[in-house]
């Protein structure tokens, strides 16, 4: 229930103070799979055609973008929906003026919640290239603090020999609603030994494992899979029975009542789904989602709060991941996917959350470091970061605090369940073969922070 201070803050008059203070009424996102509602524009800076190739994949019609040449930037005759810059083969710093000049237009004719997405070269050689690729980073930044209503930037690296197959899922992603809350972010993308093609459905008949789904952004997690046509093995403690029970009946699933810091979780969750569908079984997508906090200063920190948030936000990953991956009945697939839930927490650090940060900087440890090792069975092995998302949990922090975690990003507002289960979606897509030991922060472009 909101508080009093919530209801004056939120009514006519309070929404007039708060402009006034600069803090405006959020804009409403564009969430789902909803493309941008206005013309794409595509240029290459270079000659490169990847960035023009994926969007004709993606059956998305696009024109020439404009370029500033003069003090006042031309005007596209509509609002623009999205503009895709092919940015590959930039060796020399002269050549980002290529760049400048074509977002001085796009940024000041986008529509609300409109895209930018710059293409680059993740692999460069010699001192001025590399100065270069890590200046895109800094612009791609900058220009999503700079955009309003909604609208995102975000940029993509770009492996050698990487086709408009394997960059497909990805571009989609972007263009989508379902990136709504991925800001001023950068992650790279491979060529993939097999990359199946874009689908509305595209886990139909394969079986995704989500644990912590019970509610929040589990819930969410195990929902997006189903509507993407898998079925779902939803896991939770005991205690959380009857929501597990009302979520599973809902989505069709299976419910697994569970303490994954159990010595044998990874065991149980395989034999559950042998059980269920088969000694042929397999599972298509692991999704690391249960986590605790116990939040306290470190030096009010023992040792038995230290030791509960790692042992379940980290250690039994590992734990799970070692019977998964040992190929017994229901483990998981060769190219399959292993996604784990990180936090901006664990990149950038918070006050009072030593052990959770420890955690979940061991969860971008872990993905780093596991990716290389599976790619020979094409597993991929991905994490997202969340930054403050409109939870039960946050719905607890004191109404100032909470509102100021809210405006402190580039959106000027909190993310929701479902930007974290989309972007995790991405993830578990199977044309996002190429996607792997990548961490995507769904946090709006938090302010402070990596």
């Amino acid at each position: 229930m909101a508080t009093m201070l919530e209801q004056l803050f939120y009514s006519g008059p309070g929404q007039a103070v708060a402009g006034k203070l600069g803090l405006p009424e959020p804009e409403t996102l564009r969430r789902g799979r909803v493309n941008p509602s206005g013309p794409v524009a595509v240029t290459s800076l270079t000659g490169s055609s990847l960035g023009s190739d994926t969007l004709a994949l993606l059956g998305v019609a696009a024109s020439a973008a404009l370029v500033d040449d003069g003090d006042e930037p031309p005007a596209y005759p509509a609002r623009l929906g999205a503009l895709v810059v092919d940015a590959r083969g930039l060796t020399l710093l002269p050549q980002l003026e290529g760049l400048r000049a074509a977002l001085r237009p796009a940024v000041k004719s986008m529509e609300p919640s409109g895209r930018i997405i710059v293409l680059a070269d993740d692999e460069v050689s010699g001192l001025e290239a590399h100065a270069v690729r890590q200046a895109l980073d800094g612009i791609n930044r900058t220009v999503g603090k700079e955009l309003r209503r909604g609208a995102t930037t975000n940029l993509i690296y770009v492996r050698p020999g990487t086709g408009a197959t394997d960059l497909a899922s990805t571009l989609s992603f972007l263009l989508q609603g379902r990136s709504a809350f991925v800001d001023g972010q950068s992650w790279t993308v491979g060529p993939a030994a097999a990359t199946s093609a874009v689908r509305e459905r595209p886990l139909t008949d394969r079986i995704v494992v989500v644990t912590g789904a019970a509610r929040g952004i589990g819930a969410q997690i195990a929902t997006v899979a189903a509507r993407d046509g898998a079925t779902v093995v939803c896991v939770d403690v005991p205690a959380g029975g009857e929501a597990l029970a009302a979520l599973t009946n809902q989505l069709g699933g299976t419910a697994l009542q569970l303490d994954i810091t159990a010595a044998d979780a990874g065991e149980r969750i395989a034999a559950q789904v042998a059980s269920r569908y088969g000694d042929d079984a397999r599972i298509h997508a692991m999704v690391h989602n249960a986590g605790i906090t116990r939040d306290k200063l470190l030096v009010n920190t023992d040792a038995a709060r230290w030791a509960a948030v790692v042992e379940v936000n980290l250690a039994a990953q590992l734990r799970m991941n070692v019977a998964l991956l040992d190929g017994r009945p229901g483990g998981l697939a060769d190219d399959g996917r292993l996604v784990s839930i990180a936090s901006t927490s664990g990149i950038a650090g918070n006050r009072g959350q030593a052990n959770y940060a420890a955690s979940k900087a061991g969860v971008v440890g872990l993905v780093r470091a596991l990716a290389p090792e599976l790619a020979g069975r094409g597993i991929t092995v991905n994490a997202v970061a969340p930054g403050f998302i409109e939870t039960e949990m946050t719905a607890k922090i004191p109404f100032v605090q909470r509102e100021v975690f809210r405006r402190t990003n580039s959106l000027g507002q909190g993310g929701n369940p479902i930007d974290v289960a989309e972007t995790i979606g991405y993830f578990l897509d199977p044309a996002s073969a190429g996607v792997t030991g990548q961490v995507v922060r769904v946090c709006g472009q938090n302010l402070v922070g990596a």
